[in-house]
């Protein structure tokens, strides 16, 4: 995802002064290391469920002042420093803008995404 891009066509639509006073983005890459014990981390396998972030997009989209989720990610293999995940939460304030990116990050990692890591 070119996120410049997602964004500045976001900005085109014709509500999107009146709606989006925020924008918060989640770009989520492969580490060198384990979260688990820091053992060094040559490639991820990730398999994504589509259908699953459909589904929490559709739910979080419902979230008072959200005007717009994008969600963008990808299921094989990956080496350190590859982008796995992007989310953008556009919306009104960031009392309601940051909950959502958080907890819509946890359930996505959580429900839609899984992964092997392959160590050194």
């Amino acid at each position: 995802m070119d996120i410049s891009k997602t964004i500045a066509a976001m900005k085109q639509r014709p509500d999107f002064n009146d709606n989006v006073g925020m924008i918060l983005i989640h770009n989520g890459t492969v580490r060198s290391w384990s979260r688990q014990d820091r053992q060094e981390v040559t490639a991820l396998e990730t398999v994504v469920d589509d259908r699953k972030i459909a589904a929490l997009r559709q739910e979080y989209l419902q979230r008072p002042g959200i005007y717009d989720i994008v969600v963008e990610a990808h299921s094989g293999r990956f080496l350190p420093g590859d982008d796995l995940l992007f989310i953008i939460v556009a919306g009104d304030i960031r009392e309601n803008i940051k909950p959502v990116l958080a907890e819509l990050l946890d359930r996505i990692k959580a429900e839609a995404v899984s992964k092997k890591e392959i160590a050194a």
